[in-house]
């Protein structure tokens, strides 16, 4: 051929992996394990139903992880604050697992809600190294200080494990 073309079914040297490279590669087309990070943000719920339908298409498990965590102000505020708070979360939990798990038997789509807690990014990124997660969707952030510190996508990115979806 020319132009240096491979000949019709013969394979380039750029087509090729080198998979005891270490590459992230594993062999497979496409995710077979998404992990959702979801709270009760509409971007965050934005980012399930994509999450969902791409672990439909491409046959993939799916998990949806909630974490609550505890402000730091609110700590300094007593006891009655903090089982409030903690109450408060459970109730999130409690109808974002009842969503997740209609939604997902709804689409015949494998899926796991986990609950965590602690911080956001740390349990994501636990929980994705446990279940072995070939990528990882979120919401985008609406907190504007996210834009100097970091928002939980940026950190996600950084880490630099998995491809990571960003929903608006």
């Amino acid at each position: 051929m020319s132009h240096g073309e491979p000949a019709h079914g013969e394979r380039d040297e750029r087509d090729h992996w080198n998979p005891g490279s270490g590459e992230f590669e594993l062999g497979t087309d496409g995710p077979a394990v998404i992990l959702v990070g979801i709270d009760d943000t509409v971007t965050s719920l934005r980012a399930a139903a994509y999450a969902a339908g791409l672990a439909r298409r491409q046959h993939a498990r799916l998990f949806a992880v909630y974490v609550s965590s505890t402000s730091p102000v609110l700590g300094a505020a007593g006891a009655a604050v903090l089982v409030a708070e903690a109450e408060a979360h459970d109730q999130i939990a409690a109808e974002l697992r009842a969503r997740f798990e209609e939604g997902v038997a709804d689409r015949g789509i494998a899926g796991t809600f986990v609950v965590a807690h602690g911080d956001p990014y740390r349990e994501i990124k636990r929980i994705a190294d446990e279940t072995r997660a070939d990528a990882i969707v979120v919401g985008a952030s609406k907190q504007a200080g996210h834009r100097f510190v970091g928002s939980l996508a940026v950190r996600l990115v950084r880490a630099g494990k998995w491809p990571v979806t960003v929903v608006p």
